[in-house]
């Protein structure tokens, strides 16, 4: 199974875990993990920009990683998913839990 196919399986189920948890539109709380880069956290706050988004960073002991907890307020499940391929196409070696 390609990385591609594997991440269509994900997206798939994630769908039918958000359709079967909770009414639409919902608050959402992301997580992501990125190397602690002033650059790369803002790029990340600005995909999230304007859309009434609460955010907050956590760096890790050593400091070499970042925790991005972001929670707003999306209009369904689609919307969740289309925001994290957006991430992941466009910040580089993010890690989204």
């Amino acid at each position: 199974m390609s990385t591609s196919d594997k991440s269509e399986a994900f997206y798939k189920k994630l769908k039918t875990q958000l359709q079967d948890t909770a009414l639409w539109p919902s608050e959402y709380l992301y997580k992501f993990i990125v190397i602690t880069d002033a650059s790369k956290i803002k790029k990340l706050s600005n995909l999230f920009d304007n859309q009434g988004a609460v955010i907050t960073t956590k760096e890790s002991k050593n400091g070499k990683y970042t925790s991005v907890s972001i929670n707003v307020k999306m209009k369904n499940p689609d919307a969740v998913i289309a925001k994290y391929k957006e991430v992941a196409k466009k910040i580089e070696d993010v890690i989204s839990l």
